[in-house]
């Protein structure tokens, strides 16, 4: 094998030798592909392994954690919740509008493999500087509406609510945005699928649309860092029909009822070939395939191209044998295709076929148990020294007034009604909480009458600033705005998106955010069941801010008394929880009025973290609460302030802090409330040892807090109007 083909795949020297080894000969084109995929940062996670280990991964409500299509937890009465989340970044930044929306579908085929309907989605958007009229931030606004589509497309015509999100901005996704999805889904607890085929003799089948030659080298694609010549790699992004989806969903949910099938595996990144390797790694098992019994919608295509191919939209089944041809029915019934093309064997080998010959032949858990785990080197980065130096002393002195103007004026507090508007967030009749309101995404589940709670976090700056502390914050503050619905947050999932692991101050970056993670999680029993890790993200030498995006799931007892998080009534008591400590490091006061991300921040105390959490829960089922909102960016003014917009009610108050600026503070661990028994709160507040003051009363068409005014109308349209404006300039 030539070295110029070896390196277009991606394959170093020594993992080449390995190849060898595990061969015994030189490969041939189709089995140095199928390495390359299986071996790409994409696949084998050869950078993150070694850190991902440890992670606190059970709980007695995780019925599956990490290691199958997607995490599930138990929600009680013989009921689960099945989800996951995962980047689609690389792809995105190509072709916006396609890569979106194959990521939104590849997240639901993850939850739809396991047996559950999905029943919601999410996203976690990241975009550079969309102000201004330079190229840079018209190609910005350009990714925004084609990401925006591409997601609203897709989960639109699947029928899929799109329960909220999250969409940020800085000038380090310039070069790289992130589109991360989360879907979660519905099932009874003791009917989930796994990816396995097992049983000598059992068929494998292959159904959904036909393959293409659209994706290739998708996985290998996303494996590497961007450069002015790989930006235009569209044929390796897929092309989505969310059509066809909901056709293979409603297929497969039928399947289910039956006992058909052994295994079932969505083709997801490196298509046939990981979904083939994967189910028969799991289960020990060899497979033999026939590829030229594989659907094709292109004519000539080789096997290569078939085994690498990421058309979505399929699936691969281990059936039970006999059951062929009900399985063929079923598929037909919706339009879709089902072939045989291949059946288990105990040999070990994955053995290719392409016209009675055999085209490759690689041994599975040699390839599996070889494949690269990397002890990159760390280095803490040169530019922590520099920026914990900076704090509040060094910000420019300018009026509350007019810090406030400027932090409600900045896009990343914006109401982003231009995006979720796009978006159908109510069918299923199952949404509880309406498209726009603030805290974590609500649902019911009708079978038991519960709640699901999921609230999205990752603050890209407190990540930037410590890598350790930020993934640890979005780990609490995803949780936080679950259990401020009133839900008792139960696992995460994560999607951890940095720069270039050969970088070593990025490896660094990573090495710290998972302990993060694994600190928070442990501290706070909430265990991660799913992920993602997405590196390289990264153009022409500049990395984007490290960005594990969390997702916290949660079941509330009773989906009628889940609580709102902006106020809904006027001349209500509204308290502050927690301690206001002068945290501004990495906060969005400093980066709005001085245009920097520094400073220092201080550790989480996860107690009181953990009783913020248990005191809210406990008070909203004792009916004292009207309302519980997490106070986030931009401090008690900001979150005070949205409250107000959203709800359409004034608020006016006066907090005594040592210094007048903390109105903008960011300390953890802190929550606004709206308390309707104030003896019976306050005795639960001590009971939990909970820091409380009460700060004022809803009501009024005016903002007032300290120092700050606004007319409430003024204040809801600049908060309603002013993302819209950005966005549509050049309209």
């Amino acid at each position: 094998m030539d070295k110029e083909t070896i390196q277009a795949h991606k394959i170093s020297d020594d993992e080449y030798k390995k190849i060898l080894e595990i061969l015994g000969r030189e490969p041939n084109l189709l089995e140095l592909g199928v390495f390359s995929a299986m071996w790409s940062e994409h696949c084998s996670y050869k950078s993150s392994k070694k850190y991902l280990n440890g992670f606190p991964t059970k709980a007695p409500w995780v019925l599956q954690g990490p290691g199958e299509n997607a995490g599930v937890i138990d929600c009680g009465d013989g009921m689960a919740a099945v989800f996951k989340m995962e980047s689609h970044n690389h792809p995105s930044f190509i072709e916006p509008f396609a890569g979106a929306a194959t990521g939104v579908g590849g997240i639901f085929r993850d939850i739809f493999t396991m047996g559950a309907r999905v029943e919601a989605s999410m996203n976690s958007l990241r975009f550079g500087q969309v102000r201004g009229d330079d190229k840079t931030n018209r190609h910005q606004r350009y990714l925004v509406k084609g990401v925006v589509s591409g997601i609203s497309h897709y989960g639109n015509c699947m029928g899929v609510p799109t329960v909220g999100g999250e969409t940020t901005f800085d000038e380090s996704f310039n070069g790289n945005i992130l589109v991360n999805a989360f879907g979660l889904g519905i099932c009874k607890s003791d009917e989930i699928f796994y990816a396995k085929a097992e049983g000598v003799g059992n068929p494998v089948m292959y159904v959904g649309s036909k393959t293409g030659r659209d994706g290739l080298g998708g996985a290998v694609m996303s494996s590497d860092s961007f450069n002015e010549e790989n930006k235009s790699l569209r044929p390796t992004v897929q092309v989505g029909d969310p059509f066809a989806e909901k056709l293979l969903m409603e297929a497969c949910l039928e399947l289910f009822k039956c006992d058909y099938i052994v295994g079932i595996q969505d083709m997801g990144a490196a298509g046939l070939t990981s979904s083939s390797f994967e189910m028969a790694g799991r289960s020990g098992s060899g497979m033999r395939m026939y590829l030229d019994k594989v659907p094709m919608r292109e004519s000539g295509m080789t096997p290569y191209e078939l085994m690498l191919s990421e058309s979505q939209e399929r699936m691969l089944i281990c059936a039970k044998k006999g059951c062929e041809d009900k399985i063929k029915a079923i598929f037909a019934k919706w339009d879709l295709d089902a072939e045989i093309i291949g059946e288990v064997t105990d040999t070990g080998v994955m053995e290719l076929y392409w016209h009675g010959e055999l085209a490759g032949s690689v041994p599975i858990a040699p390839l599996s148990e070889a494949a690269p785990m990397l002890d990159r080197p760390t280095s803490r980065p040169k530019y922590l020294d520099e920026i914990a130096k900076i704090n509040l002393d060094n910000m420019p002195n300018i009026s509350n007034q007019e810090a406030f103007e400027l932090l409600i004026r900045d896009l990343n507090v914006a109401n982003k009604s231009l995006i979720y508007d796009q978006y159908d967030s109510t069918v299923g009749t199952n949404v509880i909480k309406k498209a726009g309101k603030l805290g974590a995404a609500v649902m019911r589940i009708k079978e038991n009458g519960k709640s699901i709670a999921m609230g999205m976090e990752c603050n890209t700056r407190y990540n930037y600033v410590n890598p350790r502390i930020g993934a640890a914050a979005a780990v609490a503050t995803s949780g936080r705005k679950v259990a401020m619905s009133g839900a008792t947050p139960l696992a995460i999932t994560d999607c951890l998106n940095y720069g270039n692991p050969q970088n070593p101050e990025v490896m660094w970056q990573f090495a710290n955010g998972c302990e993060g993670i694994k600190e928070a999680c442990a501290a706070l029993n909430t265990p991660v069941v799913s992920g993602n890790v997405s590196l390289y993200n990264e153009t022409d030498g500049i990395s984007i801010q490290p960005t594990p995006s969390i997702v916290t799931v949660g079941v509330g007892d009773d989906a009628n008394k889940s609580l709102d998080s902006e106020f809904n009534s006027a001349g209500v008591s509204v308290y502050l929880l927690g301690k206001t400590t002068g945290e501004f490091a990495g906060s969005l006061y400093m980066k709005a009025i001085a245009n920097l991300c520094a400073g220092e921040l201080k550790e989480i105390d996860y107690k009181a973290e953990r009783a913020l959490w248990d005191l809210v829960i406990e008070a909203n089922k004792n009916r004292v609460l009207a309302f519980a909102n997490s106070v986030g960016v931009g401090g008690i003014a900001i979150t005070l302030a949205k409250m107000a917009a959203v709800s359409s009610i004034g608020f006016s108050g006066e907090i005594k802090f040592d210094d007048g600026r903390f109105v903008f503070d960011e300390s953890f661990s802190r929550a606004v409330v709206g308390v309707k028994d104030a003896i019976k709160f306050e005795e639960l507040a001590k009971k939990y040892g909970v820091e409380f003051i009460k700060i004022g009363l809803s009501g009024g068409d005016e903002f007032i807090l300290n120092d700050i005014k606004m007319d409430l109308k003024e204040l809801q349209n600049i908060y309603f109007s002013e993302f819209a404006a950005v966005i549509k300039s050049e309209d």
